[in-house]
């Protein structure tokens, strides 16, 4: 009987079961303060919370972080020496980790030889595909690639052979897919003389108009010292063979007031100091010039596919590599999907399997050969989970940063899916979501808050979506909130024509674009709005222009710096003080000079984490001691600095600090809703939505009648969302027109016109399917946007 009893009682609960939970305990990343949270593992947990409230902190900055420390102290002290080294987070506790496969918004490289062929594994798969199948046969996979160039040589090499040394003669060759003149790049640039020089002067009359190189300054000396022709004479009556040393000559040492130095052709020397950076990290007047005086063009030799003659010539079933690859990605999988070949059967179905991977996460409208530079964070974050989609992999937690960036409504449906298959294999799912389509799936949602930056940084619930909707929390509050369709629209003062617009896959489209009003532009991803918008709006329009290209900015930019704020503070320092400005800048003559004005000390320890310690001398203000003297309203520029923006708004708006410049930029930045961001806060310190509206705010100060705002909504929480749409009025109601390219339904609904285009992406897109007012969309539902904005406004 007892024997019996036993048998009935529920087996004891297996000790490696119990660790069902990821607990964070004592988190102080940036602004979090002592967060504990328990994360439940094998479930989607979506982190909420007004934007700079602390989600990526807990999230990337913790879990993922320490995941990836503990990861890479598994390899050897060799392997860890050519890794990224990264410090234990400042947390008290974190049990219960998995592996952690961090899919972020960062964008993929700007290198031309990227594109999402190469980042996504397929472009290898395809070249050894035709390496095996193609007709006529030209040899190895590397014979496909255009990032390996043809080379042979030829030459005779010394062995050790049964003692003795002995001479052989040796050959080598490599076939590469490179195309020679444009070596893979696709496209060749340009420079124009005529944008130089002036050839009517000399050069000692200042005849070069390339920046830095006025007379007397080194660049400009190398050339007129050089010898090699009389800078006293026009360069239009240079010879022949002065005009090519001018511009073409080798690089060639030689002295230059008694210095070594080296010359080159004046052409050769742009491509190398300007051609070569990315034209986003130039200086201002750099940029303006290299766009003035350079012309991309597409290769005339490969005609843009990157590949030389011989991967051209190479066909299956009459397609190149090259056609292969300029394919949209839907139609290429169908391609492959028609080959049989038994010999390749293993390959074909990998690759079937990628392809298949791209249409399912809604980017069949892309194609291979499309650069990885050019895709919009949303879509690179979306290419980044391909390779993750039919992973074996399981028991690993994936974190994603707000994966429906970008997408529209009917694309967040499947996004959704997605998320909810990767849980179902057996994963912890970690999203950092401001969608309620997304929140309302989750099975555990945390919410951060109550504020952002100072004033966020704590747990303001978890549990359930329902407890959440239930919580009085800023997101609890705002989660069932839908804005209402206008009453009465605004009437456009004029129109903007765009005529026979066929940028990318749009199909001559001509649209009347309204101006005075605020305009909408929507459609699915892939449909042609931003080819629409930036490929045909004209720059000479007055445009002003805030794109999802990301900000740039070390651990010394901040939010003074990136806005031109410091500027006019540093010239009323130096004026209330009579001294020079250059004192009052941590990047100048005012910085610290043991710490060089970075506030801390840092010590590299090789393979192991750098160690940053506060300054002894400055104690973190990064200025020099005789500097911090020097006042202007009773506070020191490090003072001024650590202010809240709002708190500065009010310190330079009136009385003996006031500085009308000052004060106008910050008023944008408190328009924008950053008004508790310190001045001199560092730039990789802030959330996504917070550098989005940074540079906003920065813009808003250019002079320009139409404003262009591509996703303005991106790393916005709900509440912000309304503030938003109070300062698109402002702007609208000063007399500029706006245009928004835009998914949220909140933006359509308070659009005075929208524009949508589809019906579908890619070459299933491209057509204008409606313009009108919202009430006429909603009304007439006859697209995918007409039926999601009719549901989100109950109509």
């Amino acid at each position: 009987m007892s024997r019996g009893t036993t048998n009935d009682r529920p087996p004891a609960p297996h000790a490696a079961d119990s660790h069902d939970m990821i607990r964070v305990h004592g988190a102080r990343e940036n602004n979090l303060k002592d967060v504990s949270v328990e994360i439940p593992k094998r479930r989607l947990t979506v982190f909420t919370g007004v934007s700079g409230s602390g989600k990526s902190s807990l999230v990337f900055d913790t879990v993922a972080a320490e995941s990836q420390r503990l990861i890479n102290e598994t390899y050897s002290a060799f392997v860890q020496g050519f890794m990224p080294a990264a410090a234990r987070p400042d947390v008290d506790v974190l049990d219960g980790l998995t592996t952690v496969i961090a899919v972020d918004q960062q964008r993929m490289g700007g290198d031309p030889r990227s594109t999402v062929g190469t980042a996504t594994d397929a472009n290898a798969m395809l070249r050894i595909l035709f390496s095996r199948l193609g007709d006529p046969h030209i040899g190895s996979p590397k014979a496909y690639s255009f990032n390996v160039a043809s080379v042979s040589g030829a030459g005779a090499v010394t062995l050790q052979r049964g003692g003795q040394t002995v001479k052989e003669r040796r050959a080598f060759s490599v076939t590469g897919g490179m195309c020679p003149r444009c070596e893979g790049r696709g496209t060749v640039n340009d420079l124009d003389p005529a944008q130089l020089f002036d050839d009517s002067k000399s050069l000692n009359d200042g005849a070069l108009t390339v920046p830095g190189y006025k007379p007397g300054g080194w660049n400009h000396r190398l050339y007129s010292e050089s010898g090699f022709f009389d800078p006293d004479a026009p360069i239009r009556s240079f010879t022949q063979r002065q005009r090519q040393d001018f511009l073409h000559h080798e690089p060639v040492r030689m002295k230059i007031a008694g210095i070594n130095m080296t010359y080159e052709g004046l052409i050769p020397r742009i491509r190398k100091s300007m051609l070569a950076k990315d034209k986003e990290a130039m200086q201002p007047h750099v940029r303006e010039f290299v766009e003035r005086a350079v012309t991309f063009t597409t290769c005339p030799e490969c005609d843009g596919t990157r590949l030389g003659a011989g991967a051209r010539s190479s066909k299956i079933d009459g397609v190149s590599i090259a056609d292969a690859c300029a394919m949209q990605i839907s139609d290429l999988a169908a391609w492959v999907g028609g080959l049989d070949e038994p010999s390749v059967a293993p390959l074909l179905a990998s690759l079937r399997h990628t392809l298949d991977s791209f249409v399912e996460i809604g980017l069949g409208y892309l194609s291979l050969d499309r650069a990885a530079g050019t895709l919009s964070g949303g879509e690179a974050q979306r290419v980044k989970m391909i390779r993750h989609l039919g992973s074996a992999l399981t028991d690993v937690t994936y974190v994603f940063d707000e994966p429906t960036t970008g997408l529209h409504p009917h694309d967040i449906e499947r996004m959704n899916g997605l998320l909810l298959r990767l849980r179902d294999k057996g994963n912890t799912v970690l999203v950092v979501e401001h969608k309620p389509e997304v929140i309302a799936i989750a099975d555990h949602v945390v919410d951060l808050g109550p504020g952002a930056g100072a004033a966020g940084g704590t747990v303001c619930f978890e549990g359930g979506v329902e407890g959440l909707r239930g919580s009085g929390t800023v997101t609890g509050r705002h989660f069932d909130d839908r804005a209402r369709l206008k009453e009465s629209t605004r009437e456009p003062t004029g129109v903007l024509e765009i005529r026979g617009a066929s940028a990318h896959n749009l199909r001559g489209v001509d649209v009347d674009v309204p101006l005075g009003v605020l305009t909408v532009v929507t459609g699915v991803a892939g449909s042609g709005k931003s080819s629409l918008v930036h490929g045909s709006v004209p720059a000479s329009a007055g445009v002003v222009s805030v794109d999802q290209a990301p900000i740039r900015g070390s651990r010394r930019s901040n939010p003074a710096t990136y806005t031109g704020l410091l500027e006019p503070i540093r010239k009323a320092f130096a004026k209330a003080n009579g001294v020079k400005p250059a004192l009052f800048s941590a990047n100048s003559e005012g910085a610290c000079p043991t710490c060089n004005g970075a506030g801390v000390v840092y010590t590299d320890l090789a393979m192991m984490a750098g160690v940053a310690t506060t300054c002894e001398d400055c104690e973190g203000k990064r200025f020099d001691a005789s500097v911090l003297e020097y006042r202007l309203g009773g506070r020191d520029i490090s003072e001024v600095l650590e202010m809240p923006v709002a708190q500065a708004e009010a310190f330079f708006g009136s009385g003996e600090a006031r500085t009308p410049a000052a004060h106008r930029i910050l008023e944008r930045l408190a328009d924008v809703g950053l008004g508790y961001l310190t001045l001199g806060q560092p730039l990789t310190t802030l959330s996504g939505g917070e550098r989005q509206r940074l540079k906003l705010a920065t813009h808003m100060g250019e002079k320009g009648g139409i404003y262009v705002l591509d996703e303005p909504t991106a790393g916005l929480h709900l509440a912000d969302v309304e503030h938003l749409l109070g300062l698109l009025d402002r702007l609208v109601d000063s007399g500029k027109s706006v245009i928004v390219i835009e998914h949220h339904q909140a933006v359509m609904a308070h659009a005075d016109r929208i524009i949508d285009l589809g019906p579908g992406a890619g070459h299933d897109g491209g057509r204008i399917v409606f313009e009108g007012t919202p009430a006429e969309l909603v009304a007439a539902r006859s697209t995918l946007t007409g039926e999601h904005l009719a549901a989100y406004v109950g109509a």
